[in-house]
């Protein structure tokens, strides 16, 4: 079970709320409710976040089943991530690779995206086991994903629709991440 905070509000008269914040799950409730009532809605409150979230976010080894599909299909399976997980830290890129060790983490911010965005995620940081860099042999990799430039687009929509700061577009030749 996740690390539980509760915060007690006197504006607060019926309702209840959660949500998660980092590691821990912050449940808002009405100052009058007692401990006995407090104890339920943390329960069920907890319950439905982790619900939610189990849902929204596969399993990793289902991610890597998709991970070993896309490479065949798009790399000629010559992508094989020695590892690959969804990860809570990545709040300004989508997923990352360590092309040294061959690990890539990706964003859990992309397991509530359409699949064929998430597919070009996990195909991106799959085609940086075999290019580094953001090079013209790096798009060549990807060249054959039909929805390559949508799934581009639509990221980019993402991260502009959060007012993010950063540009949107290619991270840059460093060859580590998809930038969101």
């Amino acid at each position: 079970m996740s690390e539980v905070e509760v915060r007690r509000s006197t504006r607060r008269r019926r309702t209840v709320s959660a949500y998660r914040e980092g590691d821990r799950i912050v449940v808002l409730i009405p100052a009058g409710h007692s401990r006995r009532q407090e104890q339920e809605w943390i329960d069920q409150m907890v319950g439905r976040i982790e619900a939610r979230e189990h849902r929204v976010r596969p399993s990793d080894g289902r991610l890597a089943e998709r991970a070993w599909e896309l490479s065949q299909s798009y790399l000629g399976g010559l992508a094989r991530p020695a590892s690959i997980s969804w990860v809570s830290n990545q709040h300004r890129r989508w997923g990352s690779c360590t092309p040294a060790d061959g690990t890539i983490r990706i964003s859990d911010r992309v397991a509530a995206l359409p699949r064929w965005v998430q597919d070009y995620v996990v195909l991106h940081e799959l085609a940086h086991l075999l290019q580094p860099g953001h090079g013209p042999e790096f798009w060549r990799l990807l060249r054959s994903y039909p929805k390559l430039e949508r799934a581009k687009g639509f990221l980019e929509g993402v991260a502009h629709g959060a007012r993010d700061d950063t540009p949107p577009g290619d991270p840059g030749d460093t060859g580590d991440c998809v930038d969101g």
